[in-house]
């Protein structure tokens, strides 16, 4: 399929070819569900923890003497059944990370990019360079419409371009290595340079 490549004052600069195999393919909601989940699942901290009987700060005495009270028998005053007492069973430390093959978590980045071309918010650019200057990269980025937008770049990013769209809002950039299914997804705009498309072709071949 042919794209139009624009340059970030919104000049043309030609056309290029996307591979169908990658922008071409009916993207599938269950597929990418899942590589998200994934990605989530595996970002989740998994701290959460709670104190069990062994760890709350109660007396272990025996609170009343086992007969002759007309109540129940109990122990210690960190038993589960008592306000205060220890949680029985409740979260501990563990990671939240499941395992999901490679070539599904290829498959769902092709899914990704598939999505955002069939919507119509892919857009190709020539190359992301600027001069450093925040001010002029944000009017240019108004100019073009980009709200909530990503840009991919090839294997590394321009660093004078990352410097400048670091204080704008909305705004993200990420190296061809790091295009991932979830920050695809989230952008309204998904915007790939000539040399991303390029890197990206190569890496899911």
């Amino acid at each position: 399929m042919k794209l139009d490549v624009i340059k970030l004052d919104g000049g043309s600069a030609g056309s290029v070819d996307l591979d169908e195999a990658l922008f071409g393919l009916e993207p599938r909601a269950d597929i990418l569900h899942r590589v998200v989940r994934w990605q989530r699942n595996k970002a989740q901290q998994g701290t959460h923890k709670v104190k069990t009987r062994s760890e709350t700060s109660y007396s272990t005495k025996k609170i009343y003497r086992q007969k002759g009270t007309g109540g129940a028998r109990h122990g210690d005053r960190n038993a589960p059944i008592f306000r205060k007492g220890g949680i029985y069973k409740g979260p501990t430390p563990r990671s939240h990370a499941h395992d999901l093959p490679k070539k599904f978590r290829k498959l769902g980045l092709k899914h990704a990019l598939s999505a955002k071309a069939k919507a119509g918010e892919l857009v190709v650019i020539e190359a992301a360079d600027s001069a450093g200057k925040t001010k002029d990269l944000a009017k240019q980025v108004k100019d073009l419409g980009w709200k909530r937008a990503l840009v991919i770049d090839g294997a590394e990013v321009n660093e004078s371009f990352a410097k400048a769209a670091r204080n704008i809002e909305g705004l993200d950039i990420l190296p061809s290595m790091g295009a991932n299914v979830y920050d695809i997804l989230k952008r309204d705009t998904l915007v790939i340079t000539k040399a991303g498309v390029e890197a990206l072709e190569a890496r899911l071949k």
